[in-house]
C-alpha cells in the first residue's frame, strides 16, 4: 500500500509540474513574438541608423592660410526608402566663414561609396569606406580634394573628424549632440 500512495502522490506531482511547464509554454508562444529580439534587430538594422536625426555642436577648423577657428556646426542624417543609402549634411559657421558638406553614401556589406562636396569652398569627390564598431570611415578622392573622414557615435554623441591634404583645409574636428 505504502508504494500504491507513493505512485499516486508521483502521478499527482508529474500532472502538475506538466501543467505548470505546459501553462509556461503556452504563455511564451503568446507573449514572444510581443517581445523584441534584438540580435534579429542587430542583424536587419541599418548601420545608418544611429546617425538619423539632426545633430548640433561646436569643435575647430583648421586653414593653410590662417589660424584654426571655432565652429559651429548642425547636421542632419536622412534615410532613403531602400534604407542604405544616407544622405549627410553639414552646415557649419565660424567668424571668418561658413562649411558646407553634402555627402550620399550606400552601403552594401559593411563597405560604403557614394559622393562628397564642400559647396562653399568648391570641392568635392568620391567616397569610399568602411562601417567601423565605433561608426564609420571614409575616404574622400577628388580632383580638387583628398581627405580622411571619420564619424564615431555613440548613444546621442557624435565625434566628426575630417583631415585634408590637398586644399586649402587643413581639417575639421566636430562634436554633435542629437536632438
Amino acid at each position: 500500500m505504502n508504494a500504491r500512495v507513493d505512485i499516486r502522490m508521483m502521478k499527482g506531482q508529474f500532472t502538475m509540474r506538466s501543467i505548470t511547464i505546459a501553462s509556461l509554454l503556452a504563455a511564451l508562444l503568446f507573449v514572444a513574438p510581443a517581445l523584441p529580439w534584438n540580435e534579429a534587430q542587430a542583424v536587419t538594422a541599418s548601420p545608418f541608423a544611429p546617425l538619423l536625426g539632426r545633430w548640433s555642436g561646436i569643435g575647430m577648423i583648421g586653414y593653410k592660410e590662417s589660424p584654426a577657428e571655432k565652429i559651429k556646426c548642425r547636421a542632419t542624417y536622412l534615410l532613403t526608402d531602400t534604407e542604405d543609402e544616407l544622405k549627410q549634411t553639414i552646415r557649419c559657421a565660424t567668424a571668418g566663414g561658413a562649411v558646407e558638406i553634402v555627402s550620399n553614401v550606400k552601403e552594401s556589406a559593411g563597405k560604403l561609396s557614394g559622393h562628397w562636396k564642400e559647396t562653399i569652398h568648391n570641392f568635392e569627390g568620391d567616397l569610399i569606406g568602411d562601417v567601423t564598431p565605433k561608426g564609420f570611415h571614409v575616404v574622400i578622392q577628388g580632383t580638387d580634394v583628398t581627405a580622411n573622414m571619420d564619424i564615431d557615435v555613440r548613444n546621442d554623441k557624435q565625434a566628426v573628424e575630417i583631415q585634408f591634404t590637398n586644399s586649402s583645409l587643413i581639417g575639421m574636428t566636430l562634436v554633435m549632440t542629437k536632438g
